[in-house]
């Protein structure tokens, strides 16, 4: 089995959990590709990699989707980071099981909606697609109003910060924090969540996954921030924005068969509840 591992740039005390980690992987027969020295871009991954360890937190996660692209890879997330809600196992000493059980092919795979975004004014290299949200916000003191229509059908505009339009595995992350609902990774929904609206009768609306947008903004500043998961760019008023679920998603593989409910406990301490422990 050829493992491709990805990680961004580590600190010193992470060092050593690396050197193990590809230690277990080699003893278990795997071939290693490493980023940084066998491959540095999407372009250079090898066409025979069989899994992909994204190892990081849920940021490095979602940038290891950039390289995978396309091509299926499952993608296990392995927490170097902090809070890590897409990552499926820790590197600690003793408690490695789950490298073999990777390595032999014991765990589940669940394919996740992503996002796409079109427009002609986006840049040649900028990779159009998000697994969480996509995301346009303010840029100066001004609010935006945000133009918003759904299958055609325009919808009231949005006088906010902002707004968020997340996918189900989006709903923990940027869309939470703002007022989205929780939804389960598997539910074939769209998430839009206003970030700071004006209005206060304005709420997030779930959409059907296979809704198209169209969207553009009007604001003082005459500008706005695009992001795509954690890559941005610049953009302008009047510019047009189409989002569509997209034509392929990403393979995320779990090790547990409670994982994201377990991860709501664990990791956002999920009925946290002193009378649960009498």
């Amino acid at each position: 089995m050829k493992v491709a591992v990805f990680f961004r740039e580590l600190d010193k005390w992470q060092i050593p959990s690396l050197e193990l980690l590809e230690r277990e992987l080699a003893a278990g027969g795997a071939e290693l590709c490493i980023h940084g020295r066998d491959f540095t871009s999407w372009s250079d991954l090898p066409e025979d990699v069989d899994l992909f360890l994204s190892l990081g937190g849920d940021g490095t996660f979602l940038q290891a989707l950039t390289y995978v692209r396309e091509r299926q890879i499952p993608v296990a997330g392995i927490n170097f980071g902090r809070l890590g809600f897409l990552t499926t196992a820790k590197v600690e000493e003793g408690r490695l099981g789950w490298v073999k059980d990777l390595l032999e092919g014991r765990y589940t795979t669940e394919t996740r909606d992503i996002l796409k975004i079109s427009s002609d004014v986006l840049p040649v290299d900028f990779y159009p697609y998000a697994g969480n949200e996509i995301t346009i916000q303010r840029q100066g003191a001004g609010m935006l109003t945000v133009d918003l229509k759904i299958n055609g059908r325009p919808i009231p505009p949005y006088w906010a910060d902002g707004i968020v339009i997340a996918t189900a595995t989006g709903s923990t992350a940027y869309s939470m924090s703002v007022g989205g609902p929780i939804v389960v990774p598997s539910s074939k929904v769209l998430i839009i969540a206003p970030i700071a609206p004006h209005n206060l009768n304005v709420r997030p609306l779930v959409a059907p996954v296979d809704s198209q947008f169209e969207l553009r903004f009007r604001s003082r500043e005459g500008r706005a921030s695009l992001t795509l998961d954690n890559r941005s760019v610049e953009v302008k008023e009047g510019d047009v924005f189409r989002i569509t679920k997209g034509e392929y998603g990403f393979r995320y593989v779990s090790l547990s068969e409670n994982g994201f409910f377990n991860a709501l406990r664990t990791k956002l301490l999920w009925g946290e509840d002193k009378r649960n422990f009498e």
